[in-house]
């Protein structure tokens, strides 16, 4: 897919993709968004120390960012699984601005996020552990029994773009995947996502969305 480079309204970059007439990010503002939806309505709602944490959609690495620069702060230990069909090239991780922006001394870390390699897990720091699988969603049933996160970040491009990635059998394995009081979360609030999620099981709640946006979706097994 054509990627093209963005300036959001909190001067982070998110990419644009024509084909699907969709951003990667929201164009009020990438950074505020992620912090917003995925770390404090999802990673900070668990309170162990050591989380086993899904991403849906790993796209340009900025939740996965954000999530090991939390670590340095919190002293918690995060494994961080995440699935990406379609990988940005190194070139295009090179241009984003978001280690400018968060803490330039943390570059390093942001390209090795991009350049390590894939379906094995990789110690970025010794509190952030990632393991990138090249697969769609349908990789969730791969997933070993036992497999068991307790916070998920869907970060999918949206139904009306990629409606298979929206769907009750989806959310039901994602279910069968957490532990116990396990958050999930997303950015999309729409009705019928949030009864698919109900029909997995989880309680769900809409919280206040990021500038741009009126509501998300938390949803608690």
């Amino acid at each position: 897919m054509q990627h093209i480079l963005e300036t959001t309204e909190d001067g982070s970059h998110t990419l644009y993709v024509p084909e699907l007439d969709e951003h990667y990010h929201s164009t009020h503002g990438a950074i505020q968004e992620s912090l917003h939806v995925y770390l404090e309505a999802g990673l900070h709602h668990c309170d162990k120390s050591e989380i086993n944490l899904l991403e849906i959609g790993f796209g340009t690495g900025l939740n996965a960012f954000l999530t090991l620069l939390d670590t340095e702060k919190s002293g918690k230990t995060v494994k961080y699984t995440t699935l990406e069909r379609y990988p940005v090239s190194i070139t295009e991780a090179k241009m984003f601005n978001y280690s400018k922006l968060l803490d330039p001394s943390q570059e390093v870390k942001f390209i090795q996020l991009h350049s390590s390699p894939w379906e094995e897990w990789v110690e970025i720091t010794p509190d952030f552990h990632l393991k990138k699988l090249q697969m769609d969603i349908k990789g969730l049933d791969k997933f070993q029994q036992g497999t068991a996160f307790d916070v998920v970040y869907y970060d999918a491009f949206a139904p009306e773009k990629q409606p298979g990635m929206w769907t009750e059998r989806i959310f039901d394995r994602l279910y069968t995947l957490s532990n116990p009081g396990a958050v999930l979360t997303t950015y999309c609030a729409k009705g019928a996502v949030r009864r698919m999620l109900q029909s997995a099981g989880y309680h769900v709640e809409r919280l206040p969305g990021p500038p741009g946006k009126r509501e998300i979706l938390q949803a608690v097994k």
